[in-house]
């Protein structure tokens, strides 16, 4: 609301006594075009009474009447929660007095000598508590939101927990029950073999993406924990925890370790989580109608830690290079997956301050290199 007419007809309280001061109010207010309905109280129970049973767009208040003032009437409205702007209408008073009126609440004053200003103030009153209004209810819907969200991600808790322990233990579970069963000598026709393979890559492909979803839940919701980390150590652990994975034998992995003497910071669990799906990728994307190798270099500085994997697998299209980071991004028919893996890389390292990019060539193979700081402690 600004300088403009008010289209609404306005209930006006006015508190005083003197009827020659109501009527050059009044007169004020219509002379400018605003319609209006004023009710006149000029004691203190008549004033508790108006506010208590009615409702006002505006309060408009003498200083000092007989057994009651401006003071008290507007402490009276502070305690009762009387939002409606209220303006003190006197006479001659000092600027401290208007300052103090001012801090405890009053939203503005006029003196009776220049009631020219009271349209314009009134209408700056019912502007203010409008903005003060849906500022409120903004904040209101924010704090609702929130509490929204809260609930959604104790769910999303809940949900993970689940994933964790009522989903990943029963595959586990049937995973070594089939180990069991292939276990089994007596004679079975050799097509139980293929289908006991089958199952087995089902089963280990459902537990991987179940295993990343953890994953992204971990890294999102668990604070950044800086301790001293051997990254040769870490990549040799993520290497030996993918030994069992298919086409893992047909690749050579070398480990270029020349840079790397300084001591480096960082989280040990966000780490492996790179190590493992970058090594995954290249094993996963190899080219078998060529020897497969993966370089790996390691880079440590007092800032961060520079770390690259450059394969020689299928490669990447230049036109979906931009997209592999992407969740649920499937690139190729040789991905199987749920297309979170380098997905789950970039948000990973983001967590940690760090970033990763991809270069890669169709048909030549990939290097995919991440850089993150050296969390050292002060």
């Amino acid at each position: 609301m600004s300088q403009g007419k008010i289209r609404k007809k306005l209930k006006i309280l006015f508190l005083e006594d003197i009827l020659e001061d109501v009527e050059l109010v009044e007169r004020t207010l219509r002379k400018e075009g605003m319609e209006f309905d004023m009710v006149l109280v000029d004691s203190r129970e008549d004033f508790i009474e108006a506010i208590r049973n009615n409702s006002f767009d505006v309060i408009l208040s003498d200083h000092t009447l007989a057994q009651f003032d401006s003071s008290e009437a507007l402490k009276i409205c502070r305690r009762l929660g009387i939002r409606a702007p209220f303006i003190l209408v006197t006479g001659s008073v000092s600027e401290e007095f208007a300052i103090t009126r001012i801090k405890q609440g009053a939203d503005d004053y006029i003196l009776k000598s220049s009631l020219q200003r009271l349209p314009s103030a009134i209408i700056n009153a019912l502007g203010q508590r409008k903005l003060q209004s849906e500022r409120l209810e903004a904040e209101l819907a924010l704090r609702n939101q929130n509490e929204e969200l809260i609930k959604i991600n104790e769910e999303l808790d809940s949900f993970v927990y689940s994933v964790s322990h009522d989903l990943r233990a029963p595959l586990l579970s049937l995973l070594g029950l089939l180990n069991i069963s292939r276990m089994d000598e007596r004679p079975r026709d050799p097509i139980y073999d293929q289908y006991f393979d089958m199952m087995e890559k089902s089963i280990t492909k459902l537990d991987g993406t179940l295993k990343e979803i953890l994953d992204y839940s971990r890294n999102a919701r668990t604070e950044v924990k800086a301790v001293e980390v051997d990254l040769l150590h870490l990549l040799k652990k993520a290497i030996q925890k993918l030994e069992h994975m298919e086409g893992f034998k047909e690749i050579e992995i070398s480990i270029d370790t020349r840079r790397m003497h300084l001591p480096f910071f960082c989280d040990v669990y966000r780490v492996s989580v790179i190590f493992e799906n970058l090594l995954s990728n290249a094993i996963k994307y190899r080219n078998p109608l060529k020897k497969c190798v993966l370089q790996i270099q390691l880079d440590i500085t007092q800032k961060e830690a520079v770390v690259s994997f450059t394969d020689n697998g299928i490669g990447i299209d230049e036109k979906i290079l931009s997209n592999v980071f992407k969740m649920f991004y499937r690139g190729t028919e040789q991905s199987d997956g749920a297309g979170l893996g380098l997905y789950l890389v970039k948000e990973t390292a983001h967590k940690i301050g760090g970033s990763i990019t991809a270069t890669s060539q169709l048909g030549f193979g990939s290097t995919f290199e991440f850089t993150i700081p050296n969390i050292s402690p002060s």
